[in-house]
């Protein structure tokens, strides 16, 4: 634990007593019986099976869990100082799975500053924070996009929305800062970035973390312990503890006395791949269905200056690739390269700059080669997109209906829903409300709503993202299995071992500004 810090930050005290949450419309809790106690000040790691109440954890800490007219269900008592989380302004930061719910401002210098602004710290110290916070994340440095304050917030990829999201908490000074995820859709320099402006904030400050990641290797070093929750109430069996926690203990210590039971519950332990089904690698005819050409792609739209019309400005451009039936490709590249604004363009979900995306005779039959021109039922029963964000594609309130949605729009059956259900292992939420599943579950039922459709490109944004060994295992091997029966699959991914699972080829992007004519690259991946 640290000494004492110089300095306004108090470091938070937690104490969880039995204690337990069930979210509104759902029958099973999820998370109870925890009895915890971390010290002001200690750095923890916590682990565990996905949906196995992490993030229910970490938003009940920061006091924003749930809603007094609601029917959701709190047992127990989870104190930070001795005190109810809620109400405590400013003790906790909290970054959440999904950077995109955490900008609030259209400038980047803005949004930094809002949180500290909230908590009346003075204006010449607020926007000394800001530039020490956006220092801090890499985001003002070359590599990180070398973003001035008034850059705005919705130009920035996922990626960098990560970032701005722990700057704006590192410029609060919180007592207590948790994290979740927040390396998940961050490329391997980005990872590293943000790990080391974490730890720089804690030396400086003596604040009490509590981050929540499935790939150990990175934070154990940083952490002074590890703490692995499992499903279910009481935990059972070899190193059984405290109700709720399956195991409690210093890195080292949990990694190499327990590391069997950490891999059975979907850890990610340092070192550790889990198997996989292999590909048949034979892909028929590998008949083309989509080709980019010359493509420049944005997300912004052509804006009018006086009797001028403005182009937006590419994120990428020069784009050569092509999509063929059975075969995987992977686009990768560091944060900010359009590697998502491509995928969308590819898609037909967003218009060209400039070039082209063109579909084969095979998917485009009765539409047209335009994917963007495409109707809405043309376009997702041949292309299925799922998005970096799972919950801007959730339509209903239950997450049956949502699997059902697509199927029954297209006059398809719905024979389907069924395995879907069992292989990404949501039989156990089929009547829960999609929006209050842990992320990991949030973005397996993403990928099974596309699929219900029956679509013969399958495009996927960070689709690994948020899950643990076993839920990984089971996607990565799934996804196998449909491009050997001749589904192609898209994969904007910064997962190297998700990308050897699925071979075909690599598309990597790099900086726009390299002015590089950019081509996939056989064998690559």
């Amino acid at each position: 634990m640290p000494a004492t810090h110089s300095g306004t930050v108090r470091p938070a005290a937690i104490t969880a007593e039995g204690w337990g949450w069930r979210h509104a419309g759902r029958a099973q809790p999820a998370i109870q019986g925890l009895d915890l106690r971390i010290e002001p000040g200690e750095r923890v790691l916590l682990l565990g099976p996905s949906g196995a109440g992490k993030s229910t954890l970490l938003h009940a800490l920061a006091g924003v869990l749930g809603d007094e007219e609601d029917d959701s269900d709190e047992t127990g008592s989870l104190l930070v100082d001795g005190v109810s989380p809620r109400g405590q302004r400013g003790r906790a930061g909290l970054m959440q799975q999904d950077p995109e719910t955490q900008v609030v401002l259209s400038r980047v210098g803005d949004d930094v500053a809002f949180g500290a602004e909230n908590l009346a710290v003075p204006r010449d110290e607020i926007w000394s924070r800001v530039h020490e916070a956006l220092d801090d994340v890499g985001l003002r440095t070359a590599a990180g996009g070398g973003l001035a304050l008034e850059h705005p917030t919705a130009a920035l990829s996922g990626g960098q929305k990560q970032r701005l999201a722990l700057a704006g908490i590192l410029a609060m000074r919180p007592g207590l800062i948790l994290l979740d995820e927040p390396t998940a859709n961050l490329d391997p320099a980005g990872v590293l970035e943000v790990r080391d402006a974490v730890g720089r904030c804690l030396d400086k400050t003596g604040a009490t973390l509590v981050v929540v990641e499935h790939r150990v290797s990175v934070w154990k070093d940083l952490v002074d312990r590890i703490v692995v929750l499992q499903p279910g109430s009481i935990a059972t069996g070899p190193g059984a503890g405290t109700p709720g926690v399956l195991l409690d203990g210093p890195p080292d210590q949990v990694l190499t006395e327990a590391r069997d039971m950490l891999v059975a519950a979907g850890v990610w332990v340092p070192g550790y791949v889990p198997a996989t089904r292999e590909r048949v690698r034979e892909a028929g005819t590998n008949e083309l269905l989509l080709a980019a050409q010359d493509l420049a792609v944005s997300r912004e739209k052509p804006r009018r200056k006086g009797f001028r019309t403005i182009p937006p400005v590419p994120a990428q451009k020069d784009i050569t690739a092509q999509v063929r039936a059975g075969m995987a490709l992977t686009v990768t590249g560091p944060n900010g390269a359009g590697k998502s604004t491509f995928a969308l363009t590819l898609a037909g979900l967003l218009a060209p700059v400039d070039g082209a995306v063109s579909a084969g005779v095979g998917l485009s039959e009765g539409a047209g080669i335009d994917p963007y021109k495409w109707k809405a039922d043309q376009l997702i029963s041949r292309i299925g997109t799922v998005f970096q964000e799972p919950e801007h594609q959730f339509v209903t309130g239950k997450v049956l209906d949502e699997l059902m949605f697509g199927p029954k729009h297209l006059g398809h059956g719905e024979e389907r829903v069924d395995e879907l259900v069992e292989r990404l292992r949501l039989s156990h939420l089929v009547d829960a409300n999609p929006y209050t599943l842990s992320g990991g579950e949030k973005r397996r039922l993403s990928v099974a709503t596309v699929l219900a459709a029956h679509p013969k490109v399958l495009v996927l944004d960070e689709p690994t993202f948020g899950q643990d060994a076993n839920t990984w295992a089971e996607l990565a091997s799934f996804l196998s299995e449909l491009l050997d029966a001749g589904t192609a699959v898209v994969s904007v991914t910064h997962d190297q071992e998700f990308s050897a699972v699925l071979g075909g080829t690599e598309l990597r992007l790099g900086p726009v500004s390299q002015g590089e004519t950019t081509h996939q690259e056989a064998g690559a991946a």
